[in-house]
Parts: structure tokens; C-alpha cells; sequence
């Protein structure tokens, strides 16, 4: 058990959005806490408002046609949910940071890298323009950009996907937050620079001390990464242990099923011997708009029975420190 007070705490978050279909709810009572120093796993499939839930976080969900309807987001003893507009903006980039997924869609094509890592520590921190461009070669420095005096005056469109995620990660850490949000931060990513990447994490976080919120529906940089695992699943969480306990006994259905479909490289041969299927989970994500009345997972679930398709199952703590929200005791 982590006995330290967490430095980031969300309560019973909700936040929907407005729809042809009505309003949809994206992220349904989402509660976890994240330590300092410390790296909480976000994992499930795309849709299951693992990136919605980061984002309401720093109120970066437009509005409209998005809103937090219900729940706290609490940042040391403040509420985030509830302070000012001029206080969440001085929150973001400067405590709380957020590495975005695609790097290209998040750096400004037409400003330099310099200009982009200047712009942070000049706004939060104060800095001369000569003071912002020492700081952005000591960044660029300490995630490894090779010969960071010439890419200052370089553009996003020049480097590779592994620099411009390196640029992102620069810019998330300019300011020393205490909290870091990755989202999807390697997916787009060739597994060589995945690895450079993670590592990468790992030492700056052992560095500065930082918490570390971990979002990839990829489980392997899961196992790297997290201390604890939150499995979300159709907006709600449906699981969460610490990352041996998860690992070693999944007690969710779906779980079972995210593991049961990673490749088993022990099973792969060469030559012209078969190679065993992936075990796939059956059927689709429903629609958020068009969720079954009981458990959400029921349609595609293989121990579904009648008590699961009318009643939602609540987390319970199936063993010391591991949640699940199904039923069946697995």
C-alpha cells in the first residue's frame, strides 16, 4: 500500500457529450489516485474515454458540445472542476503536463521548435527570451536531441517521429510538473524508439520525482511502466489492482480477454509449421449512445448470464487491493 497522500485524485468523474443521438456519456464514475513519484496504467480500447477522462482532467473537453456533469478532479487541495478559468490555465503545462498522441497534430507547423519549447517557461515562468532558448537546449538536452543548437531553429516537419515525440516530451517537462499525463505517447512509435521512448520516461521520472499517468491500450508498455492498472471498458472502469496483480490474476472478463489476445512468441515457429490463432474477444464495442441495460461487457462477455444483462455489477474488492466490477468471482 502507497501510504503517501495522492497528489491527483479523481471522484465519480463524468463527462458527457451532446450527440444527434442525445447526450452520450463518454466517462461514466471514474475514480482513481495517483501518487507522487509513482505511475498509474490507464488501459482498454480505443473509445473507452481513456483520453476523454485525461482531458477532463484539465478541462480541455470543448464546450459544447462536451461538459463535466458530475464528479471532482482534486489536485492537492484543489478541485479542479471547480476553480477559475485563469487558475486552470495556470495549472496546465506548469503542474499538471500532458504528452499528447500525435505529435504532428499537436507541434505548430509553422513555428519553430525553438519558439515552441520557448513559449512555456516564458509564459509560466517569467524568463527573458535569452534565459527560455538556455532552458529549451537544456530540455532538448535532456531528452537526448542530438545536436539540439541546430534543431532550434528547425521545424516539426524536418525531424522524426521518435524526435518530435522526444520535442513533445521537452515541452510537457519545461516547466517541472508534478503530474505527467501521457497519452498514447508511443503508439505511433516503431518498438526500437517505443523502447528509447519509455526509458526515457522512466529515468526523468526517477529524476524529478514526478507522478505519471500512463494512457495506451497497449499492454506491454503497461507491464514497463505502471505501478498501479486502471482497465476501463465502455466509459467505466471495470478494474484495478496493482500491475502484478493484474498481470498474474485478472479478475475481469474483458481483462482475460486483452490478455488472452497478445501474441504468444513462444508459440510462433519458422518454416511452414501452423501458427496458433489469436484469441479474439468476440463482437464490437457497443455504441456509448446505445449501452445494454446491464453490464456493458455482457454482449461479447463468455460467462455472461441473465443477472448480468439487467444489473450492473459495482467494483468490489475481490482480494486485498484488487477491484473488479463482474459477478463471477475468477
Amino acid at each position: 500500500m502507497d501510504v503517501t497522500a495522492p497528489i491527483l485524485e479523481l471522484k465519480g468523474l463524468r463527462t458527457e457529450f451532446n450527440t444527434p443521438a442525445g447526450w452520450v456519456t463518454a466517462v461514466d464514475d471514474l475514480s482513481y489516485a495517483v501518487h507522487p513519484g509513482r505511475t498509474l496504467g490507464v488501459v482498454g480500447e480505443s473509445g473507452c474515454g481513456k483520453s476523454v477522462s485525461s482531458l477532463s482532467i484539465l478541462r480541455l473537453v470543448p464546450e459544447p458540445p462536451g461538459r463535466i456533469t458530475a464528479g471532482e478532479v482534486w489536485f492537492g487541495d484543489e478541485d479542479l472542476t471547480k476553480v477559475s478559468e485563469t487558475r486552470i490555465r495556470q495549472i496546465r503545462g506548469r503542474e499538471i503536463a500532458m504528452i499528447f498522441q500525435e505529435p504532428m497534430t499537436s507541434l505548430n507547423p509553422m513555428m519553430t521548435i525553438g519558439l515552441q519549447l520557448c513559449e512555456p517557461v516564458m509564459r509560466h515562468q517569467g524568463l527573458s527570451r535569452a534565459a527560455a532558448r538556455k532552458r529549451a537546449l537544456e530540455l532538448m538536452t535532456l531528452v537526448r536531441i542530438p545536436d539540439a543548437a541546430r534543431w532550434l531553429t528547425g521545424y516539426p516537419h524536418e525531424m522524426s517521429g521518435g524526435m518530435r515525440q522526444r520535442i513533445m516530451i521537452a515541452m510537457a517537462l519545461a516547466c517541472s510538473p508534478k503530474v505527467l499525463i501521457a497519452d498514447e505517447s508511443t503508439t505511433a512509435l516503431d518498438v526500437t524508439i517505443q523502447a528509447q521512448i519509455l526509458t526515457l520516461l522512466r529515468d526523468l521520472q526517477a529524476d524529478l520525482g514526478m507522478a505519471v499517468v500512463m494512457i495506451s491500450h497497449d499492454l506491454g508498455v503497461i507491464a514497463e511502466t505502471a505501478d498501479q492498472v486502471v482497465v476501463m471498458y465502455a466509459g467505466r472502469k471495470v478494474e484495478e489492482a496493482s500491475v502484478h496483480d493484474l498481470f498474474a490474476h485478472p479478475r475481469h472478463p474483458y481483462t482475460q480477454g486483452l490478455f488472452r489476445a497478445i501474441p504468444n512468441l513462444e508459440k510462433i515457429t519458422l518454416g511452414n509449421a501452423s501458427v496458433d490463432r489469436l484469441v479474439e474477444i468476440p463482437g464490437t464495442v457497443p455504441a456509448l449512445s446505445n449501452l445494454p441495460a446491464g453490464c456493458a461487457f455482457s454482449t461479447r462477455c463468455p460467462l455472461v448470464h441473465d443477472r448480468c444483462r439487467v444489473e450492473k455489477p459495482t467494483l468490489e474488492e475481490k482480494s486485498t487491493g484488487h477491484f473488479a466490477a463482474c459477478f463471477e468471482e475468477l
